[in-house]
């Protein structure tokens, strides 16, 4: 058995080459839409640590969509999370050191997607910092370290370089799995994505119209969009007012598929709203109140990542839960988000979080990858990349 084969080295995209068909271009969101169709149905709930939110665009089948998320994801929390010890994942880490274990279709699927990201990234996304990450104090959900006290977190340790991806052992055809001593998966970086992808194509396919589903941020759309595309608004903190909010559908007040108003979220959307920061080429100058860009998509993933939000306090220092695998520590502070656009929120989501990981070896590698992409430094100066429009066009 031997760990699973992803393609090709720094593609992200399906089999060795990124799919260009299935990759859609990130266009900037028209500021009045014309079309008077219904508004999309929007729900929103607490799921996987984050906050869910399902947005149908004929109502009449949103009572089913949400049915199919629902369940989508118990199944993917039942197989792959690392902080339930009934969890299938947590068996499988249990057993490290002793013989393989039998998996479900389910998280066969968790564990390919994530090994296939470990390559495509040559190992800065890897499924292996389980310890690592432990070891940094994210040992429990993120509620719970959020609410310790910092007098309560122990001692420093020192970080715990990851074992490495291809120290797994997998064997695809009877979907046995193996880890060896010391090691525990963790699924974080890629298990909500592939849970955004599984739902919104189970959810389009059987409620026959377009679904967007955001779990924090990794947005996952299939079937027919509404008029205009789903309209997203990216934001690089949420650090506002709960009401001025939206979940994944940007409001201005004019387009008719705005969704309703949700709590924040763990991850970047924001409402339209705010002047216009200033824009040289594709580097935006930050001003005091920038406007949040807002960008459509009819397909695909669009995920953002990012540093500030997920952070606690050990040892006297402020950590995060991106971690880089060669280290064992939170990487140099480079990126403070990451936003990035693919044929799937999995695709999406695993070159945000390798962007951060790599730091300023990131535009680099993301221009090979040929993704739309939006990259914020800590200093709040912007780069867009590929096809992603410039910060500051006309909404």
């Amino acid at each position: 058995m031997s760990a699973t084969s992803a393609g090709a080295r720094g593609r992200v995209g399906g089999g060795a080459a990124l799919p260009a068909a299935t990759v859609r271009t990130v266009t900037t969101a028209p500021a009045f839409a014309t079309s008077a169709v219904a508004e999309p149905a929007t729900a929103v709930f607490s799921a996987l640590g984050t906050t869910a939110v399902l947005l149908t665009a004929d109502p009449g089948r949103a009572d089913d969509a949400l049915l199919i998320l629902r369940a989508e994801l118990a199944a993917v929390d039942a197989a792959c999370s690392r902080f339930r010890p009934d969890s299938e994942l947590s068996r499988v880490n249990a057993a490290a050191g002793n013989g393989p274990v039998p998996v479900s279709a389910l998280l066969a699927e968790a564990v390919e997607v994530a090994l296939r990201a470990a390559e495509l990234t040559d190992g800065a996304v890897d499924p292996t910092v389980g310890p690592a990450v432990v070891a940094l104090g994210y040992d429990r959900t993120f509620a719970e370290v959020a609410a310790r006290r910092p007098e309560d977190t122990g001692p420093a340790t020192s970080p715990r370089p990851a074992p490495g991806w291809r120290s797994v052992r997998w064997d695809p055809a009877l979907r046995l799995l193996r880890l060896p001593a010391g090691t525990t998966l963790d699924l974080g970086a890629t298990a909500k994505a592939l849970a955004a992808d599984r739902a919104a194509h189970h959810a389009a396919a059987a409620v026959g119209c377009g679904v967007l589903v955001n779990l924090g941020g990794d947005l996952s759309a299939a079937g027919e969009p509404p008029y205009g595309g789903w309209r997203v608004a990216i934001a690089d903190n949420h650090a506002g007012p709960a009401a001025s909010w939206r979940a994944g559908i940007a409001d201005d007040h004019t387009a008719p598929n705005a969704g309703t108003q949700a709590p924040p979220v763990d991850r970047r959307t924001a409402p339209h709203t705010g002047p216009q920061p200033a824009t040289t080429d594709n580097h935006t100058v930050p001003d005091a109140a920038p406007r949040p860009p807002v960008v459509s998509i009819r397909d695909g993933g669009l995920a953002t990542s990012g540093t500030t939000v997920r952070t606690w306090r050990r040892g006297g220092r402020t950590l995060h839960h991106i971690v880089d695998p060669a280290t064992g520590d939170v990487p140099p502070p480079v990126w403070r988000t990451v936003s990035v656009a693919a044929g799937t929120c999995v695709d999406a989501n695993t070159a945000t979080t390798a962007a951060l990981v790599l730091g300023e070896r990131a535009p680099d590698w993301l221009r090979g990858t040929g993704l739309p992409a939006r990259l914020v430094r800590t200093d709040g100066s912007v780069l867009c990349l590929g096809a992603w429009p410039a910060d500051g066009g006309d909404r």
